[in-house]
């Protein structure tokens, strides 16, 4: 490796900070915009990877990490917790400006306003852990950054809900009843009546109602096996609805539930500004956008591939709006036209397919909501036809480079 000096400039998308050798680009964890550091450069053809040997001068952005494995054992669950909160904010503001400039093509895109989390800490109600046997014990805990086959065992996590790490400490007691196998994968997420927990991995688990009984604050736990096959092992949930609809509690929702809640007002808002007679709200999850939107008298259609999310939603939704269980790319011809087009796919993005049908039948406006802003600015290059009306972000996942970002989009006639 080659020892270099840098001043570090900016942070990139996945959060490492960004300096320059010679007019190189170089990428380097768990630095801060200001810092001056001496790192070891591993050269890859037009850019390099830096490993931070020393900070000789700390940015005035530098802060000292709060949880014991950010440093101790380089947890890759965060990637900003040395940056401080208001520094964060900024530098997700230029990600997603850069990523719309670059990408997007769209060079007329400014300053990005980024709205903070009413908590920039103990903020997720799900956490996923990995599993190994180490041949007398189970570790459960997360992946170094610069080790992604590596676990360590968790001690804490301060950006999660204490109820999320008190669910973990109970499966933790009763890890000898898990599948035996090497290896596993475990996700907790706190619901209305308790918390789900879904489990990947294993031939078979004989244990499964003893594990239940003993896990208590578990009101169900799902098993992936091995095979491919998904099954319902514990379940004491309760109907939430007339129809005697369980909520679906494995279906995808945001993990930061008071930052979610600001968000979909904004998405809300942008569309019923619109004065829409008609909306598409496609990867609608537990339709509860589409439900908002359809009791202002909008005639809705949702589209969500889960089938109990879709369910749930179309149980929700008063008359005269529907839900439709399908992958967007297949159903979103028949939906059009509409007023306005509510997009919320994962991070992958949309299929050209739909970005297709959107230019062919374009609504008044697009609402799109992406935590992937390299992709969102892929699907705007998409949309030639479409003009930027509004961008704005939300903070979703505070002391990590992810963000959340809505883009506005409008025709020119509209």
């Amino acid at each position: 490796m080659v020892a270099a000096r840098l001043t570090i400039d900016s942070i990139a998308a996945g959060g490492d900070g960004v300096g320059r050798a010679d007019g190189m680009a170089v990428f380097v964890p768990r630095t801060a915009p200001g810092d001056v550091v001496d790192t070891s450069l591993d050269v890859r053809g037009r850019f390099a990877r830096g490993v931070l040997r020393t900070v000789i001068e700390p940015s005035a952005d530098r802060v000292s990490p709060v949880c014991r494995h950010y440093t101790r054992d380089r947890c890759g669950g965060c990637q900003l917790q040395h940056i401080s909160y208001d520094a964060q904010l900024r530098a997700k503001s230029v990600i997603v400006r850069d990523a719309m400039q670059r990408i997007g093509k769209r060079s007329d895109v400014g300053d990005v306003p980024v709205v903070a989390s009413p908590s920039p800490w103990a903020y997720r109600t799900k956490l996923t852990l990995a599993l190994r046997w180490t041949g007398n014990r189970w570790i459960a805990g997360l992946h170094p950054f610069d080790d992604p086959d590596g676990v360590f065992q968790l001690e804490e996590c301060p950006i999660t809900d204490e109820r999320v790490l008190a669910v973990w400490q109970s499966i933790f007691s009763a890890a000898s009843l898990l599948p035996r196998t090497r290896r596993l994968r475990g996700a907790v997420r706190l619901t209305d009546d308790g918390a789900s927990f879904v489990l990947e991995g294993g031939h078979s688990w004989p244990n499964a109602p003893m594990f239940g009984e003993r896990v208590s604050a578990l009101t169900s736990i799902w098993w992936q096996s091995d095979a491919g096959q998904t099954r319902l092992v514990v379940d004491r949930r309760a109907p939430r609805s007339s129809a005697g609809a369980l909520a679906p509690d494995v279906s995808f929702v945001q993990v930061n539930s008071a930052t979610a809640e600001l968000l979909r007002r904004h998405v809300v808002e942008k569309t019923l500004a619109r004065q829409p007679a008609a909306v598409v709200d496609a990867y609608a999850g537990a339709g509860a956008t589409a439900v908002a939107v359809a009791e202002r008298g909008v005639r809705v259609t949702a589209i969500e591939l889960d089938a109990a999310a879709a369910r749930w939603t179309g149980v929700h939704l008063p008359a005269g709006s529907r839900c439709v269980v399908g992958r967007v790319e297949d159903e979103i011809g028949a939906a059009l036209p509409a007023d306005v087009v509510i997009l919320n796919p994962p991070r992958i993005g949309v299929d050209e397919r739909v970005t297709a049908s959107l230019q062919a039948k374009p609504p008044r406006a697009i609402v799109y909501v992406s935590c992937n802003p390299a992709t969102l600015a892929r699907d705007v290059l998409r949309l030639p036809g479409f003009q930027i009306a509004s961008l704005t972000s939300f903070d979703m996942f505070p002391q990590t480079a992810h963000v959340e970002t809505v883009c506005e989009l409008v025709t020119e006639a509209a």
